[in-house]
């Protein structure tokens, strides 16, 4: 999942930064509402974890000039404010949801997650590719009932290349999607990710249903073995 954090408290953004990440989210960081509004125009983002009180444009403007723009990101509201009128007005705006400071990371992330998952871009609560199931919600993964560990970064490029099965997947996309935008990466980063995967979904069940596209990318198919 693809997360933008429009936030200027800026130990706040780093925590959620970290924290979402420590998660399998990528994760961009605005500090004010005109980047903020910028970033969310230009980049392509799954959820938008945004505060009311901004420098330049408050949380409200932000959100009203994407909504009037057309763009149906799902937006949390995260504010220091409280009461019904605050959080009615969020809503008003065209918010999908609101929580207040100081809260609850885990339920910070829980929220994050059920908007994806009830927004337009629903997709399968599990993913399947043969005997290999993914599931986002629980962050966990199995092939033919067996268990498999993966790492947050791990899990998150599978996902990826699970919700695009079948499909040549190239690098750079994953890179993309996987790794926030400010990160400095080459493609090998992708390279050792994608051969840990391998070794965990594939090697040790005697599979190949991650394959390797010479010059392309990669491809996650349904192996019989």
């Amino acid at each position: 999942m693809r997360v933008l954090v429009v936030e200027d408290e800026k130990r706040l953004a780093q925590a959620l930064q970290r924290g979402l990440q420590a998660e399998g989210f990528a994760v961009d960081v605005a500090h004010d509402g005109n980047q903020g509004l910028w970033l969310a125009i230009e980049r392509d983002y799954d959820v938008i974890v945004l505060d009311i009180m901004l420098p330049g444009l408050n949380g409200y403007r932000v959100c009203a000039r994407l909504r009037a723009a057309g763009n149906e990101t799902p937006i949390l509201m995260l504010t220091a404010k409280d009461g019904e009128y605050d959080e009615a007005e969020a809503l008003d705006t065209g918010a999908d949801d609101y929580l207040s400071k100081p809260f609850s990371y885990v339920v910070l992330v829980a929220r994050l997650r059920a908007l994806h998952r009830r927004t337009g871009r629903r997709l399968p609560q599990t993913l399947a590719v043969g005997d290999l199931a993914i599931d986002p919600a629980r962050r966990t993964c199995t092939r033919g009932g067996a268990e498999v560990r993966l790492t947050a970064r791990e899990f998150a490029v599978l996902e990826y290349l699970a919700r695009r099965a079948g499909e040549v997947v190239p690098k750079r996309e994953i890179l993309d999607q996987v790794w926030d935008s400010a990160f400095e990466a080459d493609l090998n980063l992708v390279e050792v990710h994608v051969s840990a995967v391998r070794r965990k979904i594939d090697t040790a069940f005697g599979r190949s249903a991650l394959e390797t596209v010479r010059g392309a990318g990669y491809r996650l198919a349904a192996d019989g073995g």
